[in-house]
């Protein structure tokens, strides 16, 4: 029993629900579940028998041949299961990644035995519903067959009706047999009528021909983490038996927007606001059923007119005639969310009830064509937008890239949800780009990320290649995505769908080039998938969300609900002069870096980045001490970039970016130098840290300056948030939760208001300083920028004020290269700004501040000095404090070995006689004394 909730209604009701429960209490006859996919605070689904089937049932899982059985779980992985019982260590320690590869070409079956008492009554309904079975399944109930699984992704729903009508079993077994998965892709796309593209199309990193089948893409592997390739019931099943007139739901969707809103269209903010439910179910709904509405502390149930029943699925809509509060993103107003019942009554009783947890926003991608009085009031480029409006406020989405969170889900926790998105939301991140070739989130995330305000840009699992247009696949991916795009829609967190990662710029645009004379047809091919398969079901399903198919695109020429093409993509259909789309960059001559021209000008960028080390913490974690070397084979072993291209051991191709790391430290850092194997380790990954930081950093703040240039910038995600597993990645976070020097840094750069320097080195040395704000109405401030020796000692100083527009920037200061000073090498450029502005929703005015600074030349040629960095903990106040004798970038204190959480700035600028006090997000313990402090200066000393 998961729990039982009386939700509020009639006296008469509650007196019915309450009896229930009674009922329940006093026979121990397992009558209702409730089962949440999300905040599903209990459907009240009358006498239901509702079976977990992980909980009912002792399962066992055991390979093809039978030389292994082991105890299994429900929901669970076979790897999971394999190393709970001490069979395998854990996937990810050493190179197990290869030492288990055998587990995913083996067929495994999971076997077990109800407990529970399961009703055979004649007029009882019985129907298996597996929430996610990975991937390929062949289902037997008291050993008859029940059906096939061939896509994770989906919910599979089967009538076992007679079956269990006619089982004599005492205790009844279901067994479900998982085919291997890479044996399956390789056998399909060895077919004779099996397309194929032209090399490198379909982009495969480790093991082949993911792009065949409806598995996570990721786990054929991926450059930042090992192909597994795990097969098992990823998520909850359940037996689900129903009488006359009871009703079990199945899905639901809630769509909250304005009247006369359309997908992909700007919505009108004066409009009142439609509530649109529409439920699945299973059971005999009654001829004469009624849908009610209520939303607790807005209004009361009332029924719902106009509604329609198909294919199990009952729908209805209210218009509003109050005004709900608002839910706004981070750091842009308060996340007001609502609990909304959904209930099917006929003659006065409820037959079942829906409970889902909403909020009142509108979400726009606006990708229409700028305007004269845009391009004369506001200087902007002509051309098309890309950026988000919500609430029909534009705003700079400040963020980043999320890959999965671990290569095997059923070990994702709530908790370890909660963490990394509390993380991007002190980090000062208001969207995260949830990736495709991952799975689609649980419900619990999207809810997390409401009570955030983290905005979800989500896409379909399609990506770095072309698909089979068979209906076959195009029937399986129709059904994954009704499924998906009705489940999550009620989040106010769902900003967007995008048809997948990177399918237009890259993997289209290559098959086109390489072979010109099948262009069209690949053009037909991909536009089959995105704009006649998936934008339909979008479009039908809400109102409240944008489409766009692919993650990197140019938009649209036109979109039409009313007529067939409802939208025709502009691809490279471009006039010159004018700007279109967003971009994205992936550079690694780390000798460009910095060079500002080669930062992509663009209406949003949405992936930009460079790969670190993980802490030699974290390495800790998957290797033994002999192994903590840079180039070790171990530390091979988990780097994937650049990715082997075969399931095979080959550290051939990852050398090269084992390389492009350490030529980013010569190029720009002293290199470490010292003679302990484990100390050198250490400081080399701090030192790609610093790297990658400073790399990120740069881009953002041009990115964020260009909100008020012509190009009218209004996005930034890096890549990437967070760790998939422990290894050299592009990720500000580690796995176990660990933020690196990146996310540090992102988050001081992602302040309501920052101050950066501009220099365009390929054009003059130059430099201008800039203020950013994300702030909705002007600011005013003062700003000091004071040029240093490396000693602390002040060169010069200057100070002025400024004012700032909305979500805009404006340049402060311009100080030519003749005012830099001439010892470059020992010279620095502090810069701070004091502002007095207003947040988005808040009336009050507040003062920000920013810190910022610049050096002439790289750290690895400055004159740096010995900054003898002490580190003491005030126990009164509970502050770390810091200081030193001179100036000390990238200032950085280490926590120990398995300490949860981290500090209130890290990786910065200290200034000698200035001490810094530092906060830490959790308890502190016996700890405190072990955290150490090092600076870039120390990299080389021995």
């Amino acid at each position: 029993m998961d729990g039982i909730y009386v939700t509020a209604g009639s006296a008469e009701d509650i007196k019915n629900k309450i009896e229930a429960v009674w009922n329940y209490v006093s026979t121990m006859n397992l009558k209702q579940l409730v089962l949440t996919a999300g905040l599903v605070i209990g459907p009240v689904q009358g006498a239901v028998n509702v079976l977990d089937v992980g909980k009912s049932a002792d399962w066992q899982v055991s390979n093809s041949n039978g030389s292994i059985t082991t105890k299994g779980s429900f929901p669970s992985q076979v790897h999971l299961d394999l190393m709970e019982n001490g069979l395998i260590e854990d996937p990810y320690y050493g190179d197990n990644v290869y030492n288990y590869r055998w587990i995913c070409y083996d067929d495994w079956k999971y076997s077990g035995r109800f407990r529970e008492p399961i009703d055979k009554d004649k007029n009882v309904k019985s129907h298996l519903m597996f929430k996610g079975l990975d991937t390929f399944a062949n289902i037997t109930l008291c050993g008859r067959h029940v059906g096939n699984t061939e896509n994770m992704f989906r919910q599979y729903i089967f009538d076992v009706s007679d079956i269990v009508k006619s089982c004599n079993e005492d205790e009844p077994s279901l067994e479900i047999e998982f085919a291997a998965a890479p044996v399956v892709a390789n056998e399909i796309a060895n077919r004779p009528e099996t397309q194929h593209w032209p090399e490198d199309t379909n982009v495969n990193m480790e093991m082949e021909n993911v792009f065949y089948i409806r598995k996570e893409q990721n786990d054929f592997g991926w450059d930042w983490g090992g192909a597994f390739a795990p097969s098992g019931p990823w998520k909850p099943g359940y037996l689900v038996q129903t009488k006359d007139h009871e009703l079990y739901e199945t899905n639901a969707l809630v769509d909250v927007y304005r009247k006369g809103q359309l997908s992909n269209l700007r919505p009108d903010q004066g409009q009142p606001w439609v509530v649109n439910v529409s439920i699945e179910f299973l059971g005999d709904l009654p001829k004469d059923a009624e849908l009610h509405v209520g939303i607790d502390n807005l209004f009361d149930p009332v029924k719902l007119e106009g509604v329609q029943v198909e294919d199990q699925i009952i729908t209805g809509a209210l218009v509003l005639n109050c005004e709900p509060e608002l839910w706004w993103p981070n750091q842009l107003g308060e996340q007001k969310l609502y609990n909304l019942t959904a209930s099917i009554k006929h003659d006065g009783d409820t037959l079942l009830d829906v409970h889902r947890q909403t909020g009142f926003r509108t979400i726009y991608l606006n990708m229409e064509e700028v305007t004269k009085e845009e391009q004369e009031s506001q200087g902007t480029i002509p051309g098309t937008h890309w950026h988000f409006e919500i609430n029909g406020h534009p705003f700079f989405a400040k963020g980043s890239n999320m890959i999965p969170f671990d290569s095997f889900w059923p070990r994702v926790t709530r908790e370890r949800v909660e963490y990394l998105f509390e993380s991007a939301r002190v980090g000062n991140q208001v969207m995260l780009r949830v990736w495709s070739s991952g799975t689609y989130l649980p419900d619990f995330v999207y809810e997390i990320a409401d009570q955030k305000g983290l905005l979800l840009w989500s896409e379909f699992q399609l990506s770095d290649g072309m698909y089979p247009t068979t209906d076959e696949l195009l029937d399986n991916l129709s059904e994954e995505a009704h499924y998906n795009v009705r489940r999550v829609n009620h989040h106010p967190s769902l900003a967007l769908w995008s048809g997948g990662n990177e399918l237009e710029s890259l993997s289209l645009r290559h098959a086109m080039e390489t072979v010109p004379k099948n262009a069209s047809l690949y053009q037909a091919q991909f536009e089959k998938v995105q704009l006649e398969t998936l934008l339909p079901i979008v479009w039908k399903n809400t109102r409240s969300i944008s489409f766009t198919p692919a993650s990197t695109t140019n938009g649209y020429l036109s979109i039409n609900h009313k007529s067939s093409p409802h939208w025709v993509e502009r691809y490279d259909n471009a006039t010159e002069g004018e700007m279109y789309g967003n971009t994205e960059l992936y550079n690694y001559d780390s000798t460009q870096s910095f060079n500002y021209s080669i930062y992509p000008l663009g209406r949003f960028n949405n992936e930009f980045g460079y790969h670190s080390m993980p802490s030699i913490h974290t390495w800790r974690q998957v290797l033994n001490e002999s192994s903590l070397e840079f180039n070790s084979s171990m530390v091979h072993a988990h780097n994937r970039h650049y990715p082997p291209r075969q399931p095979e051991r080959n550290y051939t191709l990852g050398l090269k970016g084992m390389g492009e790391m350490t030529m980013a430290v010569g190029n720009w850092l002293p290199t470490p130098d010292k003679d302990d194997q484990i100390e050198n380790f250490a400081a080399w990954c701090y030192a790609t840290q610093v790297f990658q930081a400073s790399f990120y950093r740069s881009q953002i703040s041009v990115y964020r300056r260009s909100s008020g240039m012509p190009e009218r910038t209004l996005g930034s995600l890096y890549w990437q948030l967070e760790d998939i597993w422990q290894g050299p990645t592009w990720a500000g976070i580690e796995y176990d939760g660990r933020w690196k020097v990146l996310h540090y840094g992102a988050k001081d750069i992602y302040e309501p208001v920052i101050v950066a320097p501009y220099v365009n080195v390929s054009e003059s040395k130059d430099i201008d300083l800039y203020v950013t704000s994300d702030l909705w109405d002007e600011a005013k401030g003062n700003a000091t920028y004071v040029w240093l020796d490396w000693s602390g000692k002040e060169i010069s100083s200057s100070t002025v004020e400024f004012q700032v527009g909305a979500v805009n920037s404006t340049k402060i200061a311009h100080i030519p290269e003749k005012d830099i000073p001439k010892d470059k090498k020992n010279s620095v450029l502090t810069m701070e700004i004091e502002v007095t502005g207003t947040r988005p929703n808040i009336k009050e005015k507040q003062t920000f501040r920013h810190t910022n600074y610049y050096h002439p030349v790289s750290l690895r040629d400055a004159k740096l000095k010995d900054p003898k960095i002490e580190i003491k903990y005030d126990s009164h106040s509970k502050e770390f404090v810091v200081s030193s004798q001179a100036v000390a970038p990238w200032t950085w204190l280490d926590l120990p070995d398995g300490v949860h959480g981290h500090f209130s700035d890290n990786g910065f600028l200290l200034l000698p006689g200035v001490d810094k006090r530092l906060s830490f997000s959790h308890n502190i313990g016996g700890w405190s004394s072990n955290v150490t402090v090092m600076s870039i200066y120390d990299l080389s000393t021995k």
